[in-house]
């Protein structure tokens, strides 16, 4: 299954009920599952970005339709990067012209 990177930063409205971010993780979670995909981790970071999580989802579709559903709730604003495993990584190599 495909892995991904989000990379969030909270909205005003989200760091304003920062003390919530644990529900808002369960209910990412939960949201994640019910589209068919798994979150591995979410870390709270220092830096550019404030929240990072690891997901793995069915396809790209999928996570787009993740990422809209958590953007929509207005807490946090995400990029989202589409990660590549060795072994991922290897076949591109081999395909190389």
């Amino acid at each position: 299954m495909p892995t991904y990177i989000v990379l969030g930063n909270f909205t005003e409205q989200g760091i304003r009920n920062v003390k919530d971010s644990p529900k808002r993780e369960d209910a990412f979670r939960n949201l994640a599952a019910k589209a068919g995909a798994q979150i591995k981790d979410v870390y709270r970071t220092m830096g550019r970005y404030d929240i990072a999580a690891i997901v793995e989802a069915p396809d790209d579709v999928t996570m787009s339709a993740i990422a809209y559903s958590l953007g929509s709730g207005g807490n946090v604003r995400t990029e989202t990067l589409r990660a590549f495993t060795r072994q991922e990584t290897d076949a591109a190599l081999a395909k190389l012209v």
